[in-house]
């Protein structure tokens, strides 16, 4: 039997097989941030994974870039989380929830606050951000976090996790990939501060850390998870050195102890590695410095996902825009079967087509 099948465990939970579904945004939260009822369809429907991520979710208003996503800093929110883990639980699957703090990459149209996004620096990102009410609008410039602002944060982290704890989710991601708050942190092109969390390597990667440590402290580090982005130039992020910087990272973090590491890959979306190197050499690179589980998400077939298992590079393997269109994306995998194309002009949209209502094979 191919192993990507096989039933596995990871930090003690028992999974139905190495596939993991990533974080995927697809907006189809209120303008509260509570998931919409067919959000637990969405994610139930494809629970024959091993373990869920969720799609990115703010940990609060102020956390919030990007139209119609989710958050867990309210009670209507967790008791709608709750809806969809219990539903995943029921199909046999592990759920873990991404935390994803915008930072810069946000607009005021899509927030609930009146205030100006924060960042580490106040160094506006190239680009621009759909809004519901104007469409397609520039970023603006963020607020820099004052220094005495950041255990604060941390403790924001902190509660989220606790949250979704509540919420019934196995464990929390904290997304410092993709050009999001904690990789503005990390990189040299967004993190300009002159304190204790800039001016050095170590001073980049100590918030990340902090965050990290305090949510492992807090709910288990065996129920904490990290995801990084060494090279993938998403967000207008741009680091000098990123595999020193992820090294670095990696060597500070408690890895043997936490759930897993998630690498997104630099071909996911950009063909430019940024002094990174190639996949294959920068997941093995990275191996040697993560202690515990190893996934990675980008691009990935069913053969070259066992060839990283087989080869114990990976520990699993993470497939994101193929369960879009295929809820029962195992199945299909396991038996060859042809995959579905997704509807890219349905991503966002507020409803469920496009959503919930993709057809399994026997449909």
């Amino acid at each position: 039997m191919n192993s990507l099948f096989e039933p596995t465990t990871l930090a003690g939970l028992p999974l139905q097989n190495r596939i993991v579904m990533a974080p995927l945004t697809r907006s189809r939260s209120d303008v509260m941030g509570v998931p919409r009822p067919f959000v637990r369809d969405y994610y139930a429907q494809r629970a024959s994974a091993g373990l869920i991520i969720s799609e990115g979710t703010q940990t609060s208003f102020a956390g919030q870039g990007y139209a119609r996503t989710p958050g867990i800093h309210t009670a209507e929110q967790i008791t709608a989380w709750k809806r969809v883990t219990d539903a995943v639980h029921a199909r046999g699957a592990k759920m873990f929830m991404q935390f994803m703090h915008c930072g810069r990459i946000a607009h005021p149209l899509n927030r609930q606050i009146a205030e100006a996004p924060v960042a580490p620096s106040a160094v506006r990102p190239a680009g621009q951000m759909w809004t519901d009410q104007q469409q397609m609008q520039d970023y603006p410039t963020p607020r820099a976090f004052e220094t005495a602002e950041l255990p604060a944060l941390v403790e924001e982290f902190v509660t989220a996790a606790r949250n979704a704890i509540a919420a019934g989710f196995d464990g929390v991601e904290l997304h410092a990939a993709n050009g999001y708050l904690l990789n503005q942190f990390l990189a040299s092109n967004t993190n300009l501060r002159n304190d204790r969390y800039g001016t050095s390597l170590q001073g980049r990667i100590r918030f990340v850390v902090e965050v990290v440590e305090a949510v492992a402290t807090a709910i288990g580090a065996g129920r904490t998870a990290i995801r990084v982005s060494p090279g993938h130039m998403f967000n207008d992020i741009v680091d000098a050195n990123p595999l020193e910087t992820h090294l670095a990272l990696l060597d500070a973090l408690p890895t043997a102890n936490m759930a897993y590491v998630h690498v997104m890959l630099a071909d996911a979306f950009s063909p430019q590695l940024n002094n990174a190197g190639d996949p294959l050499t920068l997941l093995r690179t990275l191996r040697s410095h993560v202690k515990g589980a190893l996934i990675a998400a980008g691009n990935l077939t069913i053969e070259s996902a066992q060839a990283h298992l087989d080869s114990g590079v990976l520990q699993f393997a993470v497939f994101g825009r193929p369960f879009i269109a295929n809820p029962d994306l195992v199945e299909r995998l396991q038996t060859g079967a042809t995959l579905a194309a997704p509807r890219a002009e349905l991503f966002y949209t507020p409803d469920a087509e496009g959503y919930s209502d993709y057809p399994v094979m026997a449909e």
